[in-house]
């Protein structure tokens, strides 16, 4: 057995979803926790005017990366961004960065995903199952692929009493669902959504559910890893603590209850 540094010693990595919180944090713990890392390969697409490469270099310029900085000022040569959009063909990728991910890639971390809960059932299948879907068709065409990971949500099945670390078959199949939201108008597709969707309390959870079972349907001889994390918070320890980059989940109520009891110290002083 090898301990995790030495894993990824050599390793070339493929991330999506590397701007969003999750993706940054393993970004940087995996270029600081294992410094022998051979390459990281990020997707990302152009946005507001700004290049992939322009969006990767700010990113790593925010305060996350001080202490990669300090401890291996070299590490964004590691680091390539490749242009992408998940939801056009192919990922939109270029012929070359096809191949080079072919030929490179040792293990895939497929982070990228729409968090929003409201979002509308179209928008929701074409991130986080349509997305997935491609990203198993790259994988299947590495030549040197050990692992691919998905990144899932403890919640995917929170229609369940008692959850357990299997696959669970939707009740709709996702393939006959991606075959329907091809025809259907928008506002036929928000008028079936509470029947598709069932007990589940949105489309975020539902259709993290279809990529689930999507993946273990179409990974064919992949190893892979699907991991459900549950509600994410602000750093522990790591890098420094109390990072946080956005004020979604827990993190948005702790920082509104300070904000409030502030004001009502400030009103009883006064």
């Amino acid at each position: 057995m090898v301990n995790i540094p030495e894993y990824f010693a050599g390793k070339t990595v493929l991330i999506s979803g590397a701007t969003g919180f999750m993706g940054k944090v393993l970004l940087e713990k995996l270029l600081r926790s294992c410094p022998e890392v051979k390459s990281v390969f990020v997707l990302v697409r152009s946005k507001a005017g700004q290049s992939p490469q322009a969006r990767i270099a700010d990113m790593i310029n925010c305060k996350l990366f001080e202490r990669l900085q300090d401890e291996q000022p070299g590490f964004s040569e590691k680091i390539t961004a490749v242009s992408s959009d998940l939801i056009r063909p192919g990922l939109d990728l270029s012929e070359e960065d096809q191949s080079v991910l072919a030929d490179r890639v040792n293990i895939v971390f497929h982070c990228a995903a729409t968090i929003r809960f409201n979002e509308p059932l179209k928008d929701a299948m074409q991130l986080n199952v349509l997305a997935t879907q491609k990203m198993l068709a790259l994988a299947h065409r590495m030549k040197h692929l050990e692992v691919f990971l998905h990144v899932s949500t403890a919640y995917a099945n929170c229609d369940r009493e008692l959850i357990e670390e299997v696959v669970y078959t939707p009740p709709v199949d996702y393939r006959r669902l991606i075959d329907s939201l091809d025809w259907m108008d928008d506002e036929l597709v928000s008028a079936l959504t509470p029947k598709l969707i069932g007990e589940r309390p949105n489309t975020y959870t539902f259709t993290k559910a279809l990529a689930e079972y999507m993946v273990q349907q179409e990974a064919g001889d992949l190893n892979v890893a699907i991991v459900r994390p549950s509600i994410v918070g602000a750093s522990w320890k790591e890098p420094f603590p109390g990072w946080i980059d956005n004020f979604n989940g827990p993190s948005g109520i702790f920082i509104a209850v300070s904000i409030d009891r502030n004001r009502i110290i400030v009103f009883i002083d006064l």
